[in-house]
């Protein structure tokens, strides 16, 4: 477990992971994450492309999203979910969903340093293909104007891990019923190519290093 204050304990302990390379695993194997926020007194969630930065989380939304204008020293949370089986049971009780989940809270910070905010939507966009910055034509001057970068500084995370199969009561295995782990299996098929695509083109490597990621 590391010392890193970043990764502290929860009240709740159970199921809780603290360490830090669980927390990374999640959120590298995660495509959205769901932003939490408060606007007009009122709580918000946002879906929102992401990509690790040193020490926080880069956001990636529209410059004139609500998200954007406030993130500066706007308390934030966001969580990334995994959902890797539903747990049959042999009582409703006792179902449940196998899964991953990391959940990190900071404060906001809006991006508008050249060099950082370059750094970001490079690693927001490899984050979902990697190496398909390489691949695609540099940000025009209206599209930058356009984007909204913020980084979500890392104040506490933490990570939820459940797995295995159904814990019944011991009375209930007498019962003949089927209990077990039905798995939910994430995968990305091949590229389709849209009209403009000229005919014959490969697939970008960045499609296959995607299929090897996030398919599991």
């Amino acid at each position: 477990m590391t010392d890193h204050p970043r990764f502290n304990r929860a009240r709740n302990p159970k199921r809780a992971l603290y360490d830090e390379a669980t927390v990374n695993a999640i959120l590298d194997s995660g495509l959205v994450g769901h932003v939490g926020f408060i606007a007009e007194e009122r709580p918000m969630v946002m879906p929102m492309a992401y990509a690790r930065g040193p020490g926080c989380i880069w956001l990636h939304g529209a410059s004139k999203a609500r998200i954007v204008k406030l993130a500066d020293e706007a308390a934030l949370t966001m969580t990334v979910t995994l959902v890797d089986g539903i747990v049959a049971a042999r009582s409703g009780f006792n179902h449940s969903v196998n899964y991953r989940s990391a959940v990190v809270h900071g404060k906001g910070r809006a991006v508008t340093e050249p060099e950082e905010f370059e750094a970001a939507l490079k690693a927001i966009t490899e984050h979902l293909l990697p190496g398909r910055y390489a691949e695609i034509r540099p940000m025009t001057a209206q599209e930058r104007k356009a984007t909204g970068v913020i980084a979500l500084t890392i104040e506490a995370a933490s990570a939820k891990v459940r797995s295995g199969p159904p814990v019944d009561d011991a009375s209930d295995y007498t019962l003949g019923l089927w209990g077990g782990v039905l798995p939910v299996v994430t995968a990305l098929g091949r590229g389709i190519p849209d009209g403009h695509t000229p005919q014959g083109a490969s697939e970008p490597l960045s499609l296959a290093r995607a299929r090897a990621r996030f398919s599991n």
